[in-house]
């Protein structure tokens, strides 16, 4: 894997992959997800939010504009976020909005550790009303997840 691979892993973030870079080599992906989570946990604060507001609402603009990443579009496309029914897209316009209205950044689902996005549906009606900064750790293991996916793939080419 090179670091020009690596920089697409966290959503619109290359930081993260630069400055995990520096701490390499790396002899396994568990080794260099680790270090890139620590970089994301030693971030600034500042930083940690722009790393989620990075990150594409599900089934929102991005998604509706066909500019969502490879990445992004295959996961949220494995669960049919790309082609909801009318009902399920204002459903999920109004969890995204309610969600980004209180908490200030957008709802970051692992999506590999659902199954359907009902059980999405559900997982994200039951984190808006959290506390943000519970909420903002929640949503960086969210990225851990989903970043941890993403390595392995790119690892194993």
């Amino acid at each position: 894997m090179t670091l020009d691979e690596a920089r697409g892993v966290f959503e619109h973030s290359p930081w993260v992959a630069e400055r995990a870079w520096r701490r390499g080599p790396f002899a396994s992906v568990e080794d260099l997800h680790a270090a890139m989570m620590r970089v994301v946990g030693e971030a600034s604060r500042a930083e940690q939010l722009a790393l989620l507001r990075a990150h594409p609402e599900l089934a929102g603009r991005e998604a509706g504009e066909g500019t969502l990443t490879p990445d992004s579009s295959n996961e949220q496309g494995r669960l049919g976020f790309t082609g909801l029914s009318r009902e399920e897209f204002l459903k999920m316009q109004d969890l995204n909005r309610r969600y980004r209205e209180r908490l200030g950044f957008p709802c970051i689902v692992a999506l590999r550790l659902h199954d359907s996005r009902a059980s999405v549906m559900r997982d994200m009606e039951q984190r808006i009303d959290g506390d943000r900064d519970a909420e903002m750790r929640n949503a960086l293991e969210q990225i851990g997840h989903i970043t941890r996916g993403r390595l392995e793939k790119l690892w194993a080419s």
